[in-house]
């Protein structure tokens, strides 16, 4: 089955990219979950769209990558949740949560699907966060959870 990648899929290409995949993976998983759309000539004219889209939110080069990971790695980043007696919080925090208080920090804008958070963050306390900013470059910095 050939189709047009829409997300990054670990192990299969990023956003944009023409792949052929066994008919039951693509069918049972990356359509319905909208990790990919099936191929055709007008869904392939999409696909300078979806490129564009990436280039524009995308790091450079090698080199543009390390100077946002010491960008990164530099900013002390806290985030504010409401949260109950104990330090237990009402909810969890989102990914979203994270890449905007990086930005608040005095960050760069990130992709919140390139994070990687140490599970669920669900109480207050300091958590290691890392950020796949290039396939060689990994940023991570402490996210600080403090009650509101």
């Amino acid at each position: 089955m050939k189709i047009i990648l829409t997300q990054e899929v670990s192990g299969l290409g990023a956003p944009g990219d023409i792949v052929e995949v066994k008919d039951g993976y693509g069918r049972n998983y990356l359509l319905p979950q909208g990790f990919a759309i099936a191929w055709t000539k007008g869904a392939e004219k999409q696909v300078t769209v979806i490129k564009r889209a990436r280039a524009a939110r995308e790091i450079r080069d090698l080199g543009h990558a390390n100077e946002v990971k010491a960008q990164i790695e530099g900013l002390k980043v806290s985030l504010k949740a409401r949260a109950g007696d104990g330090g237990r919080l009402f909810g969890s925090v989102t990914p979203a949560e994270v890449v905007d208080a990086v930005k608040a920090a005095g960050g760069p804008a990130l992709d919140r699907r390139r994070l990687e958070l140490p599970g669920h963050i669900k109480s207050t306390g300091a958590y290691p966060v890392s950020i796949k900013l290039h396939p060689e470059v990994t940023a991570k910095f402490n996210l600080n959870v403090i009650p509101s």
